[in-house]
């Protein structure tokens, strides 16, 4: 039996993996906030169902099984938020957290209800992809914002924070999926971007900017 925990870990691994390629038991442990020891076991449980390969001190994939469950926890959750965001009006830092609860207790056909209420969205309130319904993502073609040099011109296409203060942060200048932003400076050693959002100009620390995902605006 998939229980939730067993999907929640499954979706991280997933999430993990795209962002970085590999995963490693701090890794989950970090972004679960367990112990290392309950992710060691979990992950020897999985293993033993054939849902990832787990070989100690060098990390964690997906089976084919595994990622398939994980895709579908995905797509549920991504078309909860955009839901939340649409229908009901919430606003993009609050609908994480109760997707979170909606991703387990949705039935296949629900999903498939709301998918076509809201006309097949291809992306979540944050820019992020849905997973088709056989399981297919697209391939991105974003990059970081902080990757980008001094007078670059881009759109924002999405950000993979999920904490509601950074959300808010981000909004408060109105980097929204959608806007245009043009890099106006860069401050050596690390320091800040300055980026022009609409008609002001914001100073954005480099961990902030790369998490905002862009890209390059058509002319």
């Amino acid at each position: 039996m998939i229980t939730k925990t067993i999907e929640d870990y499954l979706k991280v691994i997933f999430q993990v993996e795209e962002a970085q390629g590999t995963v490693s038991t701090t890794d989950l442990a970090a972004e679960l906030g367990v112990a290392p020891a309950s992710v060691t076991g979990m992950l020897k449980k999985l293993a033993a169902h054939d849902l990832v390969t787990y070989t100690p001190y060098q990390g964690v994939t997906l089976t084919a099984h595994g990622r398939a469950i994980a895709l579908r926890v995905v797509r549920y959750h991504r078309l909860a938020e955009q839901y939340l965001a649409e229908v009901l009006g919430m606003p993009w830092d609050e609908v994480h957290a109760e997707a979170e609860e909606l991703e387990h207790a949705l039935s296949e056909q629900v999903v498939g209800r709301i998918d076509a209420a809201l006309g097949r969205p291809t992306t979540d309130p944050h820019g992020e992809p849905i997973p088709t319904e056989d399981g297919r993502m697209p391939d991105l073609d974003d990059v970081p914002l902080d990757s980008l040099a001094v007078g670059d011109r881009a759109v924002v296409a999405r950000v993979s924070s999920r904490e509601a203060s950074f959300l808010r942060y981000l909004g408060s200048m109105g980097i929204y999926p959608g806007a245009r932003v043009q890099v106006i400076a860069v401050a050596p050693f690390d320091g800040p971007l300055t980026a022009q959002v609409g008609e002001r100009q914001y100073a954005i620390g480099r961990t902030a900017a790369a998490q905002v995902f862009v890209r390059a605006e058509k002319t």
